[in-house]
């Protein structure tokens, strides 16, 4: 999937960071590639979290947030101990989806991987995609200064 660079590039960021501790990391102290994603959904449960979307509150609703689809590029690793800032943003949604791209930084900025999730909302009680709720869609507006993609 190609995303378009005009959203990713007027999309809102944000940015949390993590120190990467021996449990991320093989024997050599590099971290293990599937951490990546954890790190990805970090970075997107903050974001989300930064205008006010809890997701707890819509566990009670029984309404879930499932990843899709996820696409990642590793450029460079990250090893023990390095404090990386992972930046997020909402590049495109519509009533059933949206995506997250991604970017991951060590503390010397060099980009280490970039790629994007396509998540979901799914009733926890009947495992269907539903619309996301309009409240969530206000603040991806707020975010991304576009439009749904319907």
């Amino acid at each position: 999937m190609e995303l378009d660079n005009n959203k990713i590039n007027s999309a809102k960021r944000h940015c949390v960071r993590h120190r990467i501790y021996y449990s991320d990391t093989d024997c050599g102290k590099v971290v293990y590639y599937a951490n990546y994603l954890k790190y990805f959904e970090i970075g997107r449960t903050e974001l989300l979290r930064s205008v006010g979307i809890e997701l707890e509150r819509y566990h009670q609703q029984d309404i879930i947030f499932v990843v899709v689809r996820v696409e990642i590029d590793y450029k460079s690793s990250a090893h023990y101990n390095d404090d990386l800032k992972i930046y997020s943003a909402i590049v495109d949604y519509n009533k059933k989806f949206f995506t997250v791209y991604n970017e991951i930084f060590n503390q010397a900025d060099k980009l280490l991987v970039k790629g994007f999730t396509k998540c979901a909302c799914v009733c926890a009680k009947t495992g269907k995609i539903i619309n996301t709720p309009e409240e969530i869609q206000n603040a991806f507006r707020k975010l991304t200064d576009i439009e749904s993609s319907n």
